[in-house]
């Protein structure tokens, strides 16, 4: 049973983007390399780990949901859907197992439920810079708790990657209680989404590390998507600002 809630079917967006991460993420690289994961220890964690890896999948739904009602409403009030797609998942035991190893901390449920922020995690790829931040400020005003926030987009990594990362407690009502369960939510543009999709292809296919000579041709890259990124939102603003003098 525990197998069908780490894989349970996410939800999709109203422009019907597929289900699920759109690159393998970079931990299931690492959970494949751990070979000290002990089957007998990943048995007792699946069977231990049902009730947290649902209440997981019920904060991304309470998410989900949120952001299916704002989408459709802002393209029929405003004309103008401020996200392009959505995906899901709820990590999966092994990747979990994994992570918790290698942190050094105890391989049990309440164990990664304090320690893991990103068991849950939502994607959300907007036209525009502008919507990432919209979509942030809809959280804020809707009384959804951020407990941290990475801005990739105003300080880029090292290696060129942006994107908005928000730490989010989502409270699930449960039929007897309510209870804040910690959610990963990613946003950014789509020339974000690709230029990391493709850069963890390299990753992958090269077992875990972009090689060095292509890291300064990723970061140009890079540049040149966030350069497409500011153009295409002037563009946007010239269009919405004509429209408004018609």
């Amino acid at each position: 049973m525990l197998s069908e809630v780490a894989m349970l079917p996410t939800e999709r967006s109203p422009r019907e983007a597929e289900p699920g991460w759109s690159s393998p993420r970079r931990e299931a690289v690492g959970a494949l390399a751990d070979t000290a994961l002990d089957d007998s220890v990943l048995a007792d964690f699946v069977r231990r780990a049902t009730h947290i890896l649902r209440l997981h999948k019920f904060a991304i739904d309470e998410i989900m949901t949120k952001l299916r009602i704002w989408s459709e409403e802002f393209d029929h009030i405003h004309e103008h859907d401020p996200i392009e797609h959505i995906t899901s998942r709820v990590k999966s035991p092994a990747a979990i197992v994994a992570k918790l190893r290698r942190r050094g901390l105890p391989v049990d449920p309440e164990s990664a439920r304090r320690h893991l922020d990103d068991i849950a995690g939502v994607r959300v790829v907007c036209p525009f810079v502008s919507d990432v931040y919209l979509i942030r400020d809809l959280l804020r005003r809707h009384n959804m708790e951020i407990v941290q926030t990475k801005d990739y987009i105003a300080a880029p990594k090292p290696n060129g990657y942006r994107s908005l990362h928000l730490i989010m407690k989502v409270p699930v009502a449960l039929s007897d209680r309510s209870e804040l369960v910690t959610v990963e939510l990613q946003i950014r543009t789509i020339a974000m989404d690709f230029w990391a999709a493709a850069e963890h292809e390299l990753f992958y296919k090269s077992g875990g590390a972009v090689p060095p000579e292509f890291a300064a041709e990723l970061k140009a890259a890079a540049e040149i998507a966030a350069a497409l990124d500011a153009r295409m939102l002037a563009l946007h603003q010239r269009s919405r600002n004509e429209q408004s003098a018609d």
